[in-house]
């Protein structure tokens, strides 16, 4: 049997045993769904690259902490989530500061073309998707995780519950309040 053939739990138990080289199949097959994650917490491909690998590093340098409670997947979602959260909360002031001033300053903001005999659609779906990147940036982390973990990365409810350490019924509120705040920002695109 080839080491991509094992399951996660073999290969975790081989890396706890000192068997490191095991650990670059891990990094193989989780590392576009590492950059995926990161990329839409960050929108910047370059960040997003960087966090990835800072969540790999951070993964085999605590390979022998892992207690199998959880599955290998989830343990290293949350450690990507995690990163990619402490990231955001070191940016978040440069965010604040560019929603406040295009709030004080709304001719300084993307504005639609005034065209009466056609919409440039084009033009709106530029603003709508411009609208949304500000909503989810501003909404509270834990609805915005939900909400890329649901919707941009596929996981179930009860996945994200497990990489958020919270209750299914919670993960579900998460999501209702960031779909409503997508919706209430969308509402003239729909």
């Amino acid at each position: 049997m080839s080491p991509e053939d094992l399951p996660d739990e073999e290969l975790v138990a081989l890396c706890q045993n000192g068997e490191g080289r095991y650990f670059e199949v891990l990094v193989r097959r989780y590392m576009e769904k590492a950059f995926r994650i990161a990329l839409d917490f960050t929108h910047n491909t370059e960040e997003a690259k960087d966090l990835s690998q800072d969540a790999f590093l951070r993964a085999f340098s605590r390979i022998k902490q892992f207690d199998g409670r959880s599955s290998f997947y989830t343990w290293f979602y949350r450690l990507v989530v995690n990163l990619c959260l402490d990231h955001t909360r070191r940016k978040g002031r440069v965010v604040w500061e560019r929603l406040e001033r295009e709030a004080d300053n709304p001719s300084d903001s993307v504005e639609l073309a005034d065209n009466t005999s056609m919409p440039d659609e084009e033009a709106i779906a530029g603003e709508a998707k411009r609208r949304a990147d500000l909503t989810l940036k501003a909404m509270p982390n834990k609805h915005r995780t939900a909400f890329l973990l649901r919707n941009h990365q596929g996981l179930s409810i009860s996945d994200i519950a497990k990489v958020m350490k919270t209750t299914e019924g919670t993960v579900r509120v998460y999501l209702h309040r960031a779909v409503a705040a997508l919706r209430q920002s969308l509402v003239e695109f729909v």
